[in-house]
């Protein structure tokens, strides 16, 4: 299937997605002026080109339980392939650790990781540790408060 250029129809559709993934195929029609099966068409089509990777929901933990969140900034002592790979597959390891980046900088990695408490966080940050052999330098700034949460990308703006 050849892929076709995305339009403003489609990134207008990708936005109202990223916002709400549960509006029904006919009041996402609705909003981008097309015929419900031209708009599930778009869907599937965007699903298919990868340009939608999955649905989610978004969870407020507060209400299911305490957290302590934790961001990482991991240092390697050696810039190898082989230490890398090594971390890369140790953060793998771990279902806390949620997000992780590689980055330029001061810092080779910034991570974000959700714990139950501060025990489970110290128990993980020490198999890490022990995990990485003293390849990396790994330091912990517990998260006060989410004063921006992701809540999705002005794909409006980026495409601009």
């Amino acid at each position: 299937m050849k892929k076709k250029a995305i339009d403003h129809i489609d990134l207008k559709i990708l936005s109202i997605l990223q916002s709400d993934a549960r509006i029904t195929n006919h009041e996402l029609s609705n909003k981008v002026n097309l015929s419900p099966s031209s708009c599930l068409q778009r869907v599937r089509r965007l699903e298919d080109e990868k340009y939608i990777n999955r649905y989610m929901a978004h969870i407020n933990l507060d209400k299911v339980c305490r957290t302590v969140t934790i961001i990482l900034t991991v240092s390697l002592h050696d810039h190898t392939n082989e230490n890398f790979d090594t971390f890369n597959s140790a953060v793998e390891e771990f279902p806390e650790i949620t997000e992780c980046y590689t980055v330029s900088g001061n810092f080779d990695y910034f991570l974000r990781v959700v714990c139950p408490d501060m025990k489970r966080y110290l128990a993980l940050n020490d198999a890490l540790i022990e995990r990485m052999e003293g390849t990396a330098n790994i330091s912990g700034h517990v998260v006060l408060a989410n004063t921006k949460p992701f809540s999705g990308f002005s794909i409006e703006k980026l495409v601009e």
